[in-house]
């Protein structure tokens, strides 16, 4: 695939049979999921506010899975976008919500420094969005001596620092995987197996739950949603990975049940930690953007952890990494 049609030829986006699969999966399961929500209602097993919760945050999720397939499908070009977009808005809440907004500095330095990071990955340069990392903290915690106010210094910067690695770099991570000729299954394959695992892990929990995981930080989360989460979203990633890594060294068992944890864990993990910090600011939602779900960062939480790990463990075990078949520096190598 050149790298025209990576970036901009729509006409590829249906080349893996994975990626008809794995839109068929998200259709299906959105107009299942409508239909059951009215079936139960007129069985008289959901509350009036219940069924509205569940119509608002069902409509949410059409919205936001067109958000997420169209650019996959549309090309490399279009997820950059997205993600970059997701990155800064995603930021913008926590900025927000943690009153760093207040402190434009330190904002200016964070959105300098993600700029820098989908400059890197757009541009296929491996080495400069490795050293984003360094770029982006050096710039926070030197910019912020510029308003010469030593008060709450190492608040500012601390937050600020936490902001450009969850939304910057983290999210970066994700948007890199489209260098990837396997982008598009690759990525609808990670969505959607980090997303259903919230799903089962509220309905373990719900089912079997008894004993609270983190009672402090996430009330309603429990061990056995926790574990049942981890089984079934390492059952799912594995099949559903042997498809989208046919003919790859990834489409190894322990490869595919590796990958399934980690999506299981960090992505529970990635919950925890946006829990941490809303308990820490005394938030339930981190805003009120998505109807039925919160904030975007309550929404997208589970991929902040999930990104990296697995796009590195990708990087490592398949043999061709992510992208290394492909021109880098297609830009600053013009």
């Amino acid at each position: 695939m050149s790298v025209n049609d990576r970036l901009f030829d729509p006409s590829h986006a249906f080349d893996h049979p994975a990626t008809v699969a794995l839109v068929a999966v998200i259709v299906i399961g959105l107009i299942a999921a409508s239909i059951l929500i009215r079936v139960r209602k007129r069985q008289g097993r959901l509350s009036d506010d219940t069924y509205r919760e569940l119509i608002a945050r069902t409509r949410s999720w059409y919205i936001l899975a067109a958000a997420m397939v169209v650019p996959i499908l549309l090309g490399a070009a279009w997820v950059y976008g997205f993600f970059l977009l997701l990155s800064l808005f995603c930021f913008r809440e926590f900025a927000r919500a943690t009153q760093l907004d207040e402190s434009r500095i330190e904002c200016a330095s964070v959105v300098l420094g993600i700029l820098v990071t989908y400059f890197a990955l757009v541009d296929h340069w491996m080495g400069l969005f490795t050293a984003s990392w360094a770029f982006g903290i050096g710039l926070v915690v030197v910019g912020s001596l510029l308003p010469d106010n030593p008060q709450g210094y190492i608040r500012r910067t601390a937050v600020a620092i936490v902001g450009f690695a969850l939304f910057g770099i983290s999210l970066g991570h994700l948007a890199y995987i489209a260098n990837d000729p396997l982008f598009r299954p690759i990525l609808l394959w990670l969505l959607i197996c980090t997303e259903l695992n919230d799903v089962f892990a509220y309905l373990c929990g719900k089912k079997f739950g008894r004993r609270k995981l983190l009672p402090n930080t996430s009330p309603n989360k429990t061990i056995a949603g926790a574990v049942g989460a981890v089984l079934l979203t390492t059952l799912l990633a594995a099949l559903l990975g042997a498809w989208v890594f046919r003919g790859t060294t990834v489409n190894y068992w322990p490869h595919l049940v590796m990958l399934g944890l980690m999506i299981s864990i960090l992505g529970q993990c990635g919950d925890l930690v946006i829990s941490s910090i809303k308990r820490d600011l005394g938030v339930k939602d981190m805003s009120t953007l998505i109807p039925g779900h919160g904030g975007l960062l309550d929404r997208f939480d589970s991929l902040l952890i999930v990104a990296p790990g697995v796009f590195h463990y990708l990087n490592y075990v398949k043999s061709t990494g992510v992208g290394w078949d492909q021109p880098e520096r297609i830009i600053t190598g013009m």
